[in-house]
């Protein structure tokens, strides 16, 4: 079976000058299979090179060596046609939602503007009914929602809408770039559990960059640990955290999750903060 997206020996150097260049990823190899809707973590510390390849999965930057492929397809050789459906399909989140809004327009803005960019819907009452609904699966009560502007909603309730509108495209894969580290604590689970229920409900397999082990162990199936740009351990979630092999794994792992036995899968492992 043709995987959904997959990596090929992929390396990106960023060069400053004639002489200096910074190897943010070298020779990344992975693969994200269609079926079944799955959660995947790329944990790291700052400079791992997490947010190179999340931009790199997104199209926004060309690989130095090796090729990146959606369903079988090298995003740098993709017709315009198959380049705007990739762009519905795959949909990012990113760390600062503020970022995203034009503060000089409401809510309804950015939400409306994927409805009309891709014909989502035939008139103004459809579209708000999908607008309703993808509000109502992050959690957010519509008519506190629509109508205000950016800077009158919190941290948790932007990323929410941010959500909301790559729901609406019905996408295949959420690029979740560092999507709760600039909410608050008590609100980052809440965030994250509705990032299981797209995966469950609506079948959106997940791609989920962090620098936070406590969030990666409680929501993802598998794991991808990097280190300097290269993957150093990868495989089944809980497994790789439970027994990690590579002494990096391991100090992220001492320095993160306190030691559990009999843990509730539902409940992050600890409330340390996560390594900066």
């Amino acid at each position: 079976m043709t995987a959904l997206i997959e990596l090929r020996g992929v390396t990106k150097v960023f060069a400053s000058g004639a002489r200096h260049k910074t190897v943010a990823l070298e020779n990344v190899t992975f693969s994200l299979a269609e079926s079944p809707p799955a959660t995947t973590a790329i944990a790291g510390e700052s400079g791992s090179g997490k947010t190179t390849l999340a931009r790199m999965l997104l199209g926004f930057v060309k690989p130095s060596a090796g090729q990146v492929f959606y369903r079988g397809n090298d995003l740098a050789a993709m017709s315009e046609a198959d380049r705007r459906q990739f762009r519905r399909e795959v949909q990012p989140i990113f760390q600062d939602p503020f970022d995203v809004f034009n503060p000089f327009y409401r809510i309804d803005h950015v939400l409306m503007t994927p409805v009309r960019r891709f014909g989502l819907a035939k008139s103004a009452r459809e579209a708000r009914r999908l607008i309703d609904e993808a509000l109502q699966r992050v959690g957010l009560r519509p008519q506190d929602t629509l109508g205000r502007f950016p800077h009158e909603l919190s941290g948790g309730q932007r990323q929410r809408v941010m959500v909301a509108r790559a729901v609406l495209l019905r996408p295949k894969v959420i690029m979740a770039d560092e999507p709760v580290s600039m909410v608050d604590a008590s609100l980052r689970m809440s965030i994250v559990n509705v990032f299981r229920h797209l995966r469950d409900d609506l079948s959106i397999s997940i791609i989920y960059i962090t620098h936070d082990l406590a969030t990666a162990y409680t929501i993802s199936d598998r794991l991808i640990i990097m280190q300097r740009g290269e993957v150093v351990e990868g495989g089944e979630a809980r497994a790789v955290l439970d027994h990690p092999r590579h002494p990096y794994s391991q100090r992220l792992k001492a320095a993160v999750l306190a030691p559990q036995t009999d843990a509730d899968p539902s409940q992050p492992p600890c409330t340390t903060e996560p390594v900066r």
